[in-house]
């Protein structure tokens, strides 16, 4: 057949049992199909890159005009030409998967440690819990029956400004948290969301991550920290609540984090076993950041040293009852805060005040990070053990955080006086 034109496409007869073909001479591989129901469509066929026949449909005629077939036959050709498959595109936005599917296959995958996270392992637990949790109590809820296909910036964006505002909220649910939205939240669920669709981009689940180029609400630095009047009634009531019954472990475990600065699941999940009284340090196998040194001072030494020992359990801070650690300690910490009319405190403020001694005592960001047991290079690793002056460091913070609980004298530290103070940088 000649080019492709009405008078010859109006001229073609459909024949029972099989389907007519007609191909034409100018473009290769455009062509059009006449059905035995008599329905002419065009379409193009190729090969993709494995070298497989493909066909794809692009429009009946009479919707469409012989030119602008050729037209848009010539573009599709072209995208073949550079490696495209626009069938397989096509076929992938018809049976497209939803934004709950693809959660659902993301969370298979990272569970089974088939997906590598930013350090190049397997995503933790502790993150996947959070990540199951922001996509069941928000992205779910919210965008779960849409087409990822159909996802633009507006509809993420929208979202997060749901999210924001509460309407993802819930009340609380047997163990679980309460959900209550927020600018904070709403932006760590939208990083969930871009992150895990990211995942699928690239290992070509869906055809691309729409919510690359997503712009995030800017969460509030939380600037809480106790004060030194805070923490000295704060050690006060903690000694009263011990002797009016409060749980021993938790307030233990309290004071352990303000003499530390360990993060909450840091302090109830120590294992006596990592603890070194001879090298001033606990070895964590694994913390957010991966395996670390972590030096303590002679007072959170004695806070640990001190504590009774369970027969048969490795925990610092044991369970009440089972084989697993102690839980609690946010329950303590409200009931301790509220006796002593201490608002808006939680383990964080606890590490941030750890963190604001340590400023307030002169010493600098870099020596605070390895406190904390921040990520950066050079500071947790191979400089913890080194480096006398840290455990220095640890020594005093510890010191003098113990002084404040304990009623002992004021001290006559030099405060700081910059403008910027280095607690306000000091991260999660």
């Amino acid at each position: 057949m000649a080019k492709i034109m009405k008078r010859t496409v109006d001229a073609l007869q459909a024949e029972a049992g099989h389907d007519v073909f007609a191909w034409d001479t100018e473009l290769r591989g455009f062509g059009v199909r006449v059905k035995p129901s008599g329905v002419k469509s065009y379409l193009i066929q190729y090969r993709n890159a494995e070298g497989r026949t493909r066909r794809l449909v692009l429009g009946q005629h009479g919707a469409l005009t012989p030119e602008a077939a050729r037209d848009l036959a010539r573009k599709k050709l072209t995208a073949v030409a550079e490696g495209e498959d626009p069938s397989a595109d096509r076929h992938t936005a018809r049976a497209g998967m939803t934004v709950s599917e693809v959660c659902d296959w993301y969370l298979d995958q990272a569970e089974g440690g088939r997906i590598l996270g930013r350090n190049r392992r397997p995503i933790k637990a502790s993150t996947l819990h959070m990540d199951r949790s922001r996509i069941e109590t928000h992205i779910k809820p919210l965008l779960g029956s849409r087409m990822v296909s159909g996802l633009t910036l507006r509809d993420i964006e929208g979202m997060q400004a749901d999210i924001a505002v509460g309407k993802s909220a819930r009340g609380r649910k047997g163990r679980g948290g309460k959900a209550t939205g927020g600018a904070g939240v709403a932006s760590r669920t939208v990083g969930t969301l871009r992150s895990l669709l990211g995942h699928a981009a690239r290992l070509k689940v869906i055809a691309g991550n729409p919510a690359e180029g997503v712009r995030q609400l800017a969460g509030e630095r939380r600037q809480r920290r106790l004060s030194d009047n805070e923490l000295r009634h704060l050690g006060q009531v903690m000694r009263e609540a011990a002797s009016e019954g409060e749980h021993p472990t938790g307030l233990a475990a309290i004071r352990l984090m303000l003499l530390t600065g360990f993060r909450r699941m840091e302090a109830l999940g120590l294992e006596r076993r990592w603890f070194s009284r001879k090298e001033h340090c606990i070895r964590f196998p694994d913390t957010k950041s991966g395996a670390q040194v972590r030096v303590l001072g002679e007072a959170a030494m004695d806070c640990v040293g001190t504590l009774p020992v369970r027969e048969g359990s490795p925990f610092v801070f044991p369970a009440d009852w089972g084989d697993g650690h102690f839980i609690g300690v946010v329950r303590v910490l409200d009931r301790v805060c509220a006796k002593a009319k201490v608002e808006d405190v939680t383990p964080h403020v606890l590490r941030h005040t750890f963190a604001s001694v340590a400023g307030d005592l002169g010493f600098s960001e870099l020596t605070i990070a390895g406190l904390l047991g921040h990520s950066a290079r050079g500071v947790t690793q191979g400089y913890v053990h080194l480096d006398t002056a840290l455990v220095v460091a640890a020594d005093r913070v510890s010191a003098e955080i113990a002084q404040m609980l304990d009623g002992s004298a004021a001290s006559l530290r030099r405060k700081r006086t910059s403008k910027k103070p280095v607690a306000t940088s000091i991260a999660a």
